[in-house]
């Protein structure tokens, strides 16, 4: 929410209009329609106030003549004139709704692709509701600012400025006095704008909290009912709501006090300007059908004054939802490009690196404090070609960082890491994730059939035998039993299954496409005795065709390594097979020993 808060205040600093300009790429495609329909609604604004000036001539003419069939005539004008401005109307309706549609769905598109691309720490950082809420509610403000207020700030700003024009040429007098409240109500839009514009941009940002918690309820419903917590997440959801409602007050009083200023002060125009009509045309100064059309175009141009505060309002609100779109797209993504190899010793070093190894790795996250440790403080470790090595350190230690460095899911501070001798940034991220498959110890199923979550570790060739294969390494035979077998829909986060059943899938989502390196994050720990005991029976015969590091806790899983490695205050302390570090080194063997413990 801090970050939210950060892009808030930069956002003050920058005009609605100079943030609305930035929509101009996805508008571009769809501008011949969007132009031809303002267009229109200009042209049925103007055919509007002809209506006027066709009652200037009944009054003045067929009225005061007493002639009916010219009454008669120019009711049929003024018949087809407001045909004729509906017609308009509807045709502008026309033209924008099917390209706006496609302006909202091109940005959602881009949106969640990007969001595909930002790195896990730009995850780490941002709420899942405030992402949310940018791709929802802030895309359908843009797409009804596009269709509505875009085109009548135009439209409306046309037709004042014609219906003044025409005014003054009936009466300069009376036009003048029309004009009168025109400076305090541009003062006012002016005050309005700053304020309303800081207010929509705290109102959005709150929409954005209240759906992290929306999502965190849904999801860890199973937690809050366990606990009985249902209480204390209902009072938070409950004090969200009433801020965002404040917000929400604070702004209808905003626009409430910019209608009044504006509908009062045209109002007392437009009545001052009847009385002294009525006056002239009473001295003889003034036709009587010259103010009945004076009047007729002051009151159609009521609806565009007073549209003024909430088309305000609506562009306010756009310009905030499209600094927070861009907010998102402006955060640099993952590049997939590689590095390009430079230097003769790096092409010497690649002959003889094979396998997986760290050169002096640091990493330090990048929000963390300034001066604040390394989590991984150099780094070295050498996993050769085809063997397995166990990682093992206190919690804390640092062993999830670093597993999550091999396939770049974060960024090294410094040092390298080769896959076969090549550094990892000198391939792209493609090709990186390809050679490398993980699983992670809190395993991530998605809401499709048990064979797709699976197949998703694999690349588009494979097919039902490399299924079953992976499945049978993982144990994960219980798919058969489901109502449609690896058809069958496993729900939102896998939570339809058992946490022993989600990381069994996970580790056959990890070997399903055979890859060279594998990296498994403890993938064993929801298991119970006796399926780790098959689990680790089948993964031995996967691991003698790979190179491997697994994060391990308990001893049965460092067994299945050809070495293990311990990480202690995010270094390698010590490397070696499991019985010679319990021999000769007290950390290890007391890790061990806990484990033990636990497990039984």
């Amino acid at each position: 929410m801090s970050t939210t808060r950060a892009t808030a205040k930069d956002s003050e600093k920058r005009s609605a209009v100079h943030t609305l300009l930035r929509l101009w790429p996805y508008v571009r495609p769809v501008r011949a329609r969007l132009f031809t329909a303002a267009f229109v609604a200009v042209l049925a604004s103007c055919v509007g106030l002809v209506i006027p000036l066709v009652l200037k001539w009944m009054v003045d003419g067929p009225v005061a003549d007493r002639d009916p069939a010219g009454v008669w005539l120019g009711a049929l004008y003024l018949l087809l004139l407001g045909f004729t401005e509906a017609l308009l109307f509807g045709l502008r309706r026309w033209l924008v709704a099917r390209p706006l549609s496609h302006v909202e769905a091109e940005m959602r598109a881009d949106l969640y692709r990007h969001l595909q691309r930002l790195p896990v720490a730009f995850h780490d950082r941002w709420p899942s509701g405030q992402l949310l809420s940018r791709g929802t509610t802030d895309l359908m403000l843009l797409r009804m600012f596009l269709a509505f207020p875009l085109t009548f700030l135009l439209v409306n700003g046309v037709t004042i400025l014609v219906g003044v024009v025409i005014m003054l040429l009936q009466d300069w007098t009376l036009g003048l006095v029309i004009l009168g409240p025109a400076a305090p109500v541009v003062i006012t839009c002016v005050i309005f704008e700053r304020r309303y514009a800081a207010v929509a941009r705290r109102a959005q940002d709150q929409v954005g909290d209240l759906t992290t918690v929306v999502e965190e309820s849904v999801l860890g419903i199973r937690i809050i009912k366990g606990f009985g917590r249902h209480r204390s997440q209902a009072r938070a959801f409950r004090e969200l709501s009433r801020t965002l409602r404040g917000t929400e007050l604070h702004k209808a009083r905003l626009l409430a006090t910019i209608w009044g200023v504006i509908v009062t002060l045209p109002e007392v125009a437009i009545g001052a300007a009847l009385v002294l009509g009525v006056v002239q045309v009473a001295d003889g100064q003034l036709s009587a059908g010259t103010l009945v059309a004076f009047l007729s175009t002051a009151l159609a141009l009521r609806w565009p004054v007073d549209s003024i505060g909430f088309l305000l309002a609506m562009s306010q609100e756009a310009a905030t939802a499209t600094e927070r779109y861009f907010e998102v797209m402006d955060a640099e993504p993952e590049s997939p490009a590689a590095v390009p190899r430079t230097g003769s010793a790096e092409t010497e070093t690649e002959t003889k690196d094979s396998g997986l190894r760290f050169h002096d790795v640091r990493f330090r996250y990048p929000d963390a404090p300034p001066g604040s440790p390394p989590v991984l403080d150099r780094v070295d470790l050498h996993i050769r070609p085809g063997e397995s090595m166990a990682l093992v350190g206190a919690t804390g230690s640092g062993k999830t960082t670093l597993t999550a460095l091999i396939p770049r899911l974060h960024e090294l501070t410094s040092g390298r890491i080769t896959l076969d001798g090549v550094d990892i940034t000198h391939m792209s991220r493609e090709e990186l994730r390809a050679k490398v498959a993980v699983a992670f110890e809190e395993p991530t199923l998605f809401s499709a059939s048990v064979g797709d979550n699976v197949l998703m570790g694999a690349g588009d060739t494979a097919g039902p035998a490399e299924l079953e294969r992976a499945l049978a390494v993982a144990q994960a035979d219980f798919v058969h039993a489901l109502p449609q077998g690896t058809d069958t829909q496993v729900g939102e986060q896998g939570l339809s299954l058992s946490g022993g059943q989600r990381q069994r899938l996970a580790l056959a989502r990890a070997v399903v496409g055979r890859p060279r390196f594998l990296v498994l994050d403890d993938p064993l720990s929801a298991l119970d005795v006796h399926t780790e005991a098959a689990v680790e029976a089948a993964l031995r015969q996967v691991l003698a065709d790979t190179t491997a590091l697994i994060v391990a806790h308990r001893p049965s899983t460092v067994l299945l390594a050809d070495r293990v490695a311990l990480l202690s205050g995010g270094r390698v302390a010590a490397v070696g097979t499991h019985q010679e570090l319990l021999r000769t080194n007290a950390e290890y063997a007391h890790l061990m020993a806990g484990t033990e413990e636990a497990d039984r």
